[in-house]
């Protein structure tokens, strides 16, 4: 099994936006018995230290043109103030050469306007903040056939959603990763969606 899973890590980064997946892929207290948990590593443009849109200071673990596709189990792009920039063009061919090689690639709220400006949710299935939303700020977006009002979406090896679907969009990665039994994964979902205890007993039943 492919064990590394990229963060890309940048300044503005939407740090909360990927904070329940990071804690579950590391940690691995809820996977399937057997599976040891993936390594996330952090990737910038260069090496220089990012700060998150929280104030986080995050030393990138690699540069982008060090990821290393036969290796990768997923790459995650946040979201976050910049997408807009060329600055990101390195990771989104890094993006488009994954999604090739049939790697999967998560992207939320900001990240999503890289990907509809670079072309790839021309042809996939896919949300974002807002279809308007995509159409303000892609000029090149010619995807809204494709265009889901929903908070997260999985076509493929590529997983779209909203800045406002953190749960969601952990849910998704974790079923298409298959890290989690579906037992554990809603119950780990009606947790934090609910709050209400009686999942926490069942999320922990679902794992002995």
């Amino acid at each position: 099994m492919k064990n590394t899973v990229y963060l890309y890590v940048f300044d503005t980064m939407a740090d909360w936006e990927v904070g329940y997946l990071s804690a579950e892929l590391n940690s691995g207290r809820y996977y399937k018995k057997g599976l040891s948990p993936l390594k996330i590593v952090t990737v910038g443009l260069d090496k220089n230290p990012v700060i998150t849109m929280g104030g986080v200071k995050i030393l990138p673990d690699i540069e982008h043109k060090e990821c290393i596709v036969e290796d990768a189990a997923a790459l995650i792009l946040p979201g976050g103030n910049t997408w807009a920039e060329p600055i990101h063009n390195p990771i989104l061919k890094k993006a488009e050469e994954f999604l090739q090689k049939d790697v999967i690639v998560g992207a939320i709220c900001g990240a999503t306007i890289g990907l509809a400006e670079s072309g790839m949710l021309n042809q996939r299935w896919h949300t974002s903040n807002d279809l308007g939303y995509l159409k303000m700020t892609c000029p090149n977006y010619a995807g809204e056939k494709y265009y889901k009002q929903e908070l997260a979406v999985t076509d493929g090896n590529l997983i779209t959603a909203s800045g406002i679907a953190p749960l969601e969009f952990t849910v998704h990665v974790l079923k298409r990763l298959d890290l989690f039994s579906l037992q554990t994964l809603d119950s780990w979902y009606n947790l934090y969606y609910t709050h209400d205890p009686k999942y926490f007993y069942e999320l922990i039943n679902s794992i002995q």
